[in-house]
């Protein structure tokens, strides 16, 4: 066996619910994610990727018939490049890393292409084939944006309750309330404005052909406490979620290039960090929220680290009350989380979420100088993930 490293990471800026990337198909965007990253190595002969592997959550739509294949067709890439798309809901693309990194340990590939892809605007309505022919009454269209679609029967109600109803019960739970969330999404959009404009994501993002968008478009720079506080709640009429302190729906793309030690030389790159600790953990569908807890530990362990090692920490902000669970779970230094931004400001296209915290993870690293790092991702239905990085140069 050997290991496993990240080369190279980038993401398309990440556009809000019908805004400007709602015209871009999500084939197209899984396509400039990808040859953005190999941008990044110029040098790597593209004959040496083994696989290519996009995470997506939807695929009901135009990003069906396996959407990483279609990136590396659309990008004009060898028609001998494989591709292969996952579906592990809000951890896709963390999950497509997963895989290819294990294809790179078990020396089955020496490169590979990781990312994910969603747009979640341009996400089709479905309904179901009827159970006879020529049915007499009405069918109803559902929309596949987000959430429980055409449930089994069979699944218990505590189970397919509606992700923000999963969080109130969370802030029930752990007394969690409206104006701790509301602090913590204020963090998230003032330190994404605050990276953007020091120059963090730079290196990271690259822009969407035919479109004007040169930064994340959720971002509210300008949000204060009393706007936030002056929202209504989403899912309850007394509860303490709103619009603000949730991650919102969006558009985006991201890939990281992984490949052994050894895929140095033929890159022509030094990697950003080693793929140190893997983590997965499962519980019931309604706890999702807090499901990075244990995979987080999990992927400590695997590395041989412990909490007290970690200097920064990449987790998904799916809702405010959900991550701050995890951080109080964890008893980590919360300074050391999102450093840059989270999801609530950047936006959180399902699929691309998870490529894009590791990737931010790994330039965090190497911006900072410090050796180990934790990306974690919470999965709707009950899931979560967790990867453990080491920069490499900060070994000694």
């Amino acid at each position: 066996m050997t290991s496993s490293f990240v080369y190279a990471a980038a993401r398309t800026p990440f556009g809000r619910f019908g805004g400007a990337l709602a015209g871009v198909r999500p084939d197209d965007l899984a396509a400039t994610a990808l040859t953005g990253v190999l941008s990044k190595v110029p040098g790597l002969d593209p004959a040496l990727i083994g696989d290519v592997v996009y995470g997506n959550a939807n695929g009901a739509g135009e990003d069906n018939r396996n959407v990483a294949r279609m990136a590396v067709l659309l990008s004009g890439l060898p028609v001998s490049i494989p591709g292969s798309t996952v579906n592990r809901l809000c951890g896709s693309s963390l999950d497509a890393v997963m895989t290819a990194s294990r294809a790179v340990e078990s020396g089955d590939a020496t490169v590979t292409i990781a990312g994910g892809v969603e747009s979640m605007t341009r996400a089709p309505w479905v309904m179901p084939k009827p159970e006879r022919a020529f049915p007499a009454g009405d069918s109803s269209l559902v929309s596949t944006t987000l959430g429980w679609r055409l449930v089994n029967a069979r699944m218990p109600k505590e189970w397919t309750v509606s992700l923000g109803e999963c969080n109130e019960l969370l802030a029930d739970r752990l007394g969690i309330g409206r104006d701790r969330q509301d602090e913590f999404a204020l963090r998230s959009h003032r330190l994404a404005d605050a990276a953007w404009n020091s120059g963090h994501y730079d290196d990271l993002v690259v822009p969407v052909p035919g479109v004007d968008l040169t930064r994340d478009e959720s971002i509210r720079a300008n949000s204060t406490p009393d706007a936030l506080a002056s929202l209504r709640p989403a899912f309850r009429p007394q509860g303490s979620i709103t619009a603000a302190n949730a991650s919102p729906l969006n558009d985006g793309a991201a890939a990281l290039v992984i490949g052994s030690e050894a895929a140095a030389d033929p890159i022509g790159a030094e990697p950003l960090a080693r793929i140190a600790g893997r983590g997965i953990h499962a519980l019931d569908p309604q706890d999702f929220g807090i499901a990075p807890v244990a995979a987080a530990e999990q992927a400590l362990a695997r590395a041989g680290i412990t909490w007290a090692d970690v200097a920064a920490v990449e987790l998904n902000e799916a809702f405010a009350v959900q991550s701050i669970a995890c951080l109080d779970s964890w008893k980590i230094n919360p300074e050391i989380v999102n450093a840059w931004g989270g999801a609530i400001a950047i936006g959180h296209p399902l699929g691309a979420s998870g490529a894009r915290i590791l990737g931010t993870l790994a330039q965090r690293l190497r911006s900072g100088g410090d050796r180990w790092g934790v990306a974690a991702i919470c999965i709707g239905v009950g899931q979560g993930l967790a990867v453990v990085l080491e920069n490499p140069a900060a070994r000694s």
